[in-house]
């Protein structure tokens, strides 16, 4: 990983057009090539940035970032505070809880609940960015990558979406689809996740498990 503290400005152009002014800002290089530009604040989100793939190239006044799409990300430097390289090494992936891990154990074997005829590939598919949890085929033989959180936020979108842009090349899998599959999914993600062609599911836990609901009772 690179990070570079430094004064820039920033333009983006694509689906519409953003500029930050200048000032100082830390910018994020990471080894699967994705670029991003964060301020002092604002907890984890950047101001910008570009996932990968993408093409970065170098020249006096700065950096240019450019997706397969013709999107650009122009940075322009005008002071250097501090330029290092860090080798981070493999990423073991996020360990997760126990409702989490269950409900990708009771949909590998029930991978019909996500569509009639879908069969399981593998669990905790490798790739290069980490593991994907559920990689299946439907009955017409499309590849299906499934990622399962119990609550389905933005960041869980933006993980799956980084995982097809890597599954997507290999020649063997593509065109690959991605479902994104919680207990309780945000409006936010599931706008997110329609943009991007990413369908969406919830799913009820106890019924998963086989256990019935509970009658109403007045009483």
């Amino acid at each position: 990983m690179r990070l570079v503290i430094a004064r820039c400005t920033v333009d983006y152009e694509g689906r519409l057009t953003a500029h930050l002014p200048e000032a100082v800002r830390l910018i994020m290089v990471k080894a699967d090539g994705c670029v991003a530009i964060h301020a002092d604040g604002g907890a984890y989100k950047p101001l910008n940035w570009m996932n990968a793939p993408n093409r970065l190239t170098f020249d006096d006044e700065g950096w240019t970032v450019t997706s397969p799409k013709g999107e650009t990300l122009r940075i322009t430097i005008h002071d250097v505070v501090s330029d290092s390289d860090h080798d981070l090494g493999i990423d073991p992936g996020l360990q997760k809880d126990g409702v989490e891990a269950h409900l990708q154990e009771l949909l590998a074997a029930s991978p019909e609940t996500l569509g009639e005829g879908m069969r399981l590939v593998r669990r905790e598919y490798p790739t290069d960015i980490g593991p994907v949890d559920l990689l299946c085929k439907t009955a017409e033989g499309e590849t299906v990558a499934v990622e399962i959180k119990r609550r389905g936020e933005i960041d869980g979108v933006e993980q799956l979406t980084r995982y097809l842009e890597f599954l997507n090349r290999d020649p063997m899998l593509r065109p690959v689809r991605g479902v994104f599959v919680a207990q309780d999914i945000k409006p936010q993600a599931k706008v997110l996740a329609t943009s991007r062609e990413i369908d969406w599911q919830v799913v009820d836990y106890d019924e998963l498990r086989g256990i019935e609901p509970k009658e109403p009772r007045l009483f």
